[in-house]
């Protein structure tokens, strides 16, 4: 890594409620296509690849660590550093242990710190302001953070009020106030009079100046981090924080921790089309619409209908004569509102775990690192699932003490151990797993492999997996 080189610190630990029923627990929004072809954490570390760049560090969710692993490798990001968190401690404690890893080597490295779930519009005059903002950083020891220029009195975003412009730092400001969250009119009070900035939550300053003012305004987060860092383990090509040195770090912001309290705090005022997407409405307003203001995903059909944003995970969706609504389809839920109550669906999840549903953190589908599968039929002492595999995917050595299973190859080739036998399955073939035997399964082609299970016994929970041999280093 040059001296020169910017490190990428992407924090993915949101859950993104606000976009319930696509963004849940176990698939929160970093993972989707939201706003093009490509998930929001692969848009995010695509921003920050090549020339002038050095390897990305990911704080995230241990749960989550072979979707990010995965879908970096899909857009060819190479060997990022993933530090897995043992549970979220909100962003400071993140923040604050990719910092001391950083520092470790290379204390004067450049860290570009962001969430990996907003959406930019204008790439080159992010990198701009980058440019800016790593200078600062260097030269005169401030952290950075972006301002964006409001549009709107928007009463979700923080501002900033910017102050005198720094003499040694050319496009940079002091930041004169933070303010949290405020009401409709101190919103319109900030829009108004061209010296308040939203506050994005990219934050650019060395490893050593973050370790330093965390010591000084944080030292319990900073010797958390330092601590969960000494008792870490690799696992995989993951970096798992250590558990109990961890879960000791206040649950605090970066802003709260650091920020508001530090004298090295600054801001560059940008203009990105930046969008934090944190609500279906924010969605809509980002989004290609047409020529009546509906933006439309999916097997969709809008009739007489105005400035709506619908959007189906597969199930054909029509809407007629409706005017502001959202209306969000997946496999297993529905959601339908207005799009000015669009800040309000967190209340649905909440109301949604009250009462138990499944469907509040988890969908019918579930991501595995060898694929995934998904709730097809569940009855009385029996449910069936369909399971890709993806190629050259390995299910761990395992059995289970409660059902026995039928797999059905519907696509794609099989390669099944069971006990003491080798079989190979092509499409249409079968194979029998009765209760207690030792099986395993593996694609061993060039295409995904989809099969059919039939589980049946007395208890089906997937807590009934005794796991033998894992390639994945599960337990």
């Amino acid at each position: 890594m040059s001296l020169n080189d910017i490190v990428p610190v992407l924090l993915s630990g949101g859950t993104g409620t606000r976009l319930w029923p696509l963004s849940r627990e176990g698939f929160p929004k970093q993972f989707w296509p939201l706003v093009s072809a490509r998930s929001m954490i692969q848009e995010t570390a695509l921003r920050a690849v090549g020339e002038g760049f050095a390897p990305a560090v990911v704080v995230a969710n241990e749960a989550h660590r072979f979707l990010i692993a995965e879908q970096l490798r899909e857009v060819g990001i190479a060997a990022p550093r993933i530090l897995l968190e043992p549970e979220g401690r909100n962003s400071a404690p993140a923040i604050a242990a990719a910092a001391a890893l950083v520092a470790e080597a290379s204390p004067g490295a450049v860290l570009w710190i962001m969430a990996a779930d907003a959406a930019i519009e204008d790439v080159p005059a992010l990198h701009a302001a980058l440019a800016q903002a790593a200078h600062a950083a260097r030269e005169t020891g401030r952290i950075v953070t972006f301002g964006m220029r409001p549009t709107a009195p928007e009463t979700s975003f923080g501002y900033i009020e910017m102050g005198a412009p720094l003499a040694d730092a050319p496009g940079v400001h002091a930041v004169a106030r933070f303010t949290e969250k405020p009401d409709a009119a101190t919103a319109a009070t900030l829009l108004a009079d061209g010296k308040h900035v939203w506050n994005s939550g990219m934050f650019v300053a060395t490893a050593a100046t973050l370790v330093t003012e965390l010591e000084r305004h944080a030292p319990e987060v900073i010797a958390a981090a330092r601590a969960a860092l000494a008792a870490a383990t690799r696992d995989l090509d993951f970096i798992r924080l250590g558990a109990e040195a961890f879960r000791a770090a206040p649950s605090i912001s970066i802003d709260y921790a650091v920020m508001e309290r530090t004298g090295h705090a600054a801001v560059i005022p940008a203009e990105l089309g930046w969008s934090d997407v944190g609500s279906w409405d924010a969605l809509w307003t980002i989004a290609e619409k047409d020529g009546l203001g509906n933006a439309l995903q999916g097997p969709v059909t809008a009739v007489d209908a105005r400035n709506c944003l619908v959007r189906s995970e597969g199930i054909r969706t029509a809407v007629l004569g409706l005017e502001d609504v959202v209306v969000v389809v997946t496999e297993d839920a529905v959601l339908a509102m207005p799009r000015h109550r669009a800040q309000d669906v967190k209340k649905v999840v909440e109301t949604l775990r009250a009462e138990g549903a499944a469907e509040a953190g988890a969908h019918r589908r579930v991501y595995r690192p060898w694929g995934h599968y998904s709730g097809l039929i569940m009855g009385d002492r029996f449910q069936v699932k369909e399971i890709v595999v993806r190629p050259g995917g390995k299910l761990s050595l395992q059995k289970h003490h409660h059902r026995a299973e039928h797999w059905v190859v519907v696509k794609g080739t099989a390669q099944v151990q069971r006990d003491a036998e080798s079989i190979l399955l092509a499409e249409n073939q079968s194979v029998y797993l009765p209760l207690g035997c030792v099986h395993r399964l593996e694609n061993p082609g060039m295409i995904p492999l989809h099969l059919i299970e039939v589980q049946v016994g007395s208890y089906l929970g997937e807590d009934d997996i005794v796991r033998i041999e894992d390639t994945y280093g599960r337990s």
